[in-house]
């Protein structure tokens, strides 16, 4: 969706971007994956060229659905909420950059989601990563599976303004934007893709039992195959989520979204629609950790 679209939260007022009010605070910390189980080879990946069309291209689209699901975070946070919960020191140095470090991440699963996570700052910005994988999946165009999404990430009391906002969001005419049918079908011959990888958290404010976590991710979206007028493009974008501690588990309250930061566009040769799609279908993703 998106990521983004969509990766696709963010915004405050009439659908623009909002600025993270918590930018300054917090350290920055890297964040681990674990790898899923059987996956194949890891051959090289290609970069697609940027250009500023193609940039326009997932800007626009990527502001389209952030107006749409972006939420205003309400309530904002007070001086306590710089206290950091857990008995972990999450800033404590010592293993080697790829492994996973702290507490155990991830205890089950909700469907195909991440659950379980460790009720401390690393678990919240485990499960904010991973919840930011869920809101910018393709999944998330179909509405019967984009409610079990919000069904396992948002809180219970955030979700049915999630859910409606999102109902309005996902469009005839939004579908179509992307290169969809009216239906939100994919047309035939193409593959839709829409695809968010997190790159890394840190945690914004924090008490015990609510964390505002930013990550920084880059995304895909676009429609693959041969004649796309929607090729798939990439972007980069932050998003900030506030968690609350709810039953056993860190779920989101609010979500917004802004751009950046961006790296140079390298100067690789764009894949063909086939690669793309291939890539897409055969790579699959990673559960995020801590």
């Amino acid at each position: 969706m998106s990521p983004g679209d969509e990766h696709d939260y963010r915004g405050k007022d009439q659908g623009g971007r909002a600025d993270d009010p918590y930018s300054t605070l917090g350290g920055t910390r890297q964040t681990r994956t674990r790898l899923p189980d059987g996956d194949a080879g890891h051959p090289h990946a290609r970069r697609p060229v940027r250009n500023s069309r193609s940039l326009v291209t997932i800007t626009g689209v990527v502001v389209l659905l952030i107006a749409a699901i972006a939420f205003a975070n309400r309530g904002g946070t007070s001086d306590d909420n710089n206290a950091s919960p857990g008995t972990k020191n999450p800033g404590t140095a010592g293993s080697a950059p790829t492994s996973a470090t702290g507490t155990k991440p991830v205890q089950g699963k909700n469907g195909t989601i991440a659950s379980g996570f460790a009720h401390d700052e690393q678990g919240a910005q485990s499960a904010a990563a991973n919840y930011a994988v869920a809101l910018g999946s393709v999944e998330m165009f179909d509405g019967t599976k984009r409610n079990s999404i919000l069904d396992a990430v948002i809180a219970p009391s955030s979700v049915n303004r999630f859910r409606e906002t999102l109902d309005r969001a996902y469009s005839p005419d939004f579908f179509v934007n992307v290169g969809l049918n009216e239906d939100g079908s994919t047309p035939e011959g193409f593959t839709f893709i829409s695809r968010t990888a997190p790159l890394g958290t840190k945690v914004a404010a924090a008490t015990a039992d609510q964390v505002t976590v930013e990550v920084w991710c880059t995304g895909l979206i676009g429609l693959a195959g041969e004649g796309s007028t929607k090729p798939v493009t990439d972007g980069w974008f932050t998003i900030t989520m506030e968690l609350a501690w709810i039953n056993g588990d860190w779920k989101a309250v609010t979500h917004s979204q802004k751009d950046g930061p961006a790296p140079v566009g390298g100067d690789a040769r764009a894949s063909s629609a086939e690669e793309i799609a291939d890539a897409v279908n055969g790579f699959g993703g990673f559960t995020y950790a801590r």
